[in-house]
């Protein structure tokens, strides 16, 4: 049996999907199974026991990129796999399947592509499943005869090498972050928009008292779209920070972040890494809902100011912010503080 798993194109949908990857080694063991990724999320995946290999996704997996498709859907025909699963719902990842002439092609039927399917799965009715994400794709496999009943699911983990510790450990000591010292890892930004991010003068105030109170290393994590919050964090610091907000890539942010001591962030991408890789994680949620994305973790503090238009999901707020400027420094730098109090 030779499997391939489309994975979802955002870093913290790749994540929630863990359990499922699970799922499916589970109920083929034997198989030869490949996640299909954009190099933005492929190197998540490598080296995890759920998977053999990770092959990246040409262009950026949308039918706009018409020729990056077809020279993928190709090279994927050419391997001759047994069956797909499609964890995102697009209309393009089922075509690419089809296009690659893999027999047996799974998926929520939805967005116009049941077509496309070969077992065209249901898509959960409103309090039919729990509303986290995670088990969106584990009632895809469920329906698909993949898993059985499934059970709550509180944690998610992503296994890191002794290597990339090792590397990891030695990069961040040459960055300025000492092993004697606890480090807090910082992620301002958010690929979905602005509306989830809290203000940078706000992390920079949390960031000094951290460093005054126990002579913490800050480290700014972002992509290189974020380097410009990172330095707008770092250049209202009284304090030295390390911003390394576009200096590193998806598939060293792990290690990196098994490394540090605690982690504060948005809603993000940035924020179910750190979670899957064990470290406390202060999370600041505003237009989005914890109950569908909340980190996979049961070392966390959920930090969220209840106003009436949240969640909204919107990826710029069109009055006023209420949801992230109610959110005050203290709150977000007591919470730290108690995952730090216990390290």
């Amino acid at each position: 049996m030779k499997i391939l798993v489309r994975a979802p194109n955002w870093v913290g949908d790749a994540i929630l999907t863990i359990p499922a990857m699970e799922a499916v080694r589970a109920h083929w063991p034997g198989a030869e199974i490949a996640a299909l990724a954009r190099p933005g999320v492929a190197g998540l995946y490598v080296g995890q026991p759920f998977v053999d290999r990770v092959i990246d996704l040409e262009g950026g997996g949308g039918l706009k990129d018409f020729r990056a498709m077809e020279n993928t859907a190709r090279d994927l025909r050419a391997e001759r796999f047994d069956a797909a699963l499609l964890l995102p719902n697009s209309f393009s990842s089922a075509w690419q399947a089809w296009r690659a002439k893999i027999p047996e092609r799974i998926g929520y039927s939805r967005d116009g592509r049941g077509i496309l399917l070969t077992s065209k799965i249901c898509v959960p009715h409103a309090g039919e499943i729990p509303k986290h994400e995670t088990y969106y794709y584990m009632e895809l496999l469920r329906r698909a005869g993949w898993c059985r009943e499934y059970s709550e699911i509180s944690e998610v983990r992503l296994q890191v090498s002794d290597d990339a510790l090792q590397i990891a450990e030695d990069y961040l000591q040459a960055q300025g972050a000492p092993l004697d010292r606890p480090r807090v890892a910082m992620a301002a930004g958010a690929a979905f928009g602005s509306a989830k991010c809290w203000l940078p003068e706000r992390f920079a105030e949390v960031a000094d008292r951290l460093i005054d109170e126990f002579r913490a290393s800050v480290i700014l994590f972002g992509t290189s779209s974020e380097r410009e919050v990172t330095s707008r964090i770092a250049a209202r610091m009284k304090q030295p920070s390390i911003n390394l907000a576009g200096l590193t890539h998806v598939a060293q942010l792990p290690a990196l972040m098994a490394r540090c001591g605690v982690f504060i962030g948005n809603d993000s991408g940035a924020m179910h890494v750190a979670a899957a890789v064990g470290i406390p994680v202060v999370a600041i949620f505003g237009p989005t809902d914890p109950e569908g994305t909340a980190p996979l973790t049961l070392r966390r503090t959920l930090v969220r100011e209840p106003v009436f238009c949240s969640p909204c999901f919107l990826r710029t707020c069109p009055i006023d912010h209420r949801c992230m400027t109610r959110v005050q420094t203290g709150t977000v730098y007591n919470a730290a503080r108690y995952w730090l109090e216990r390290a």
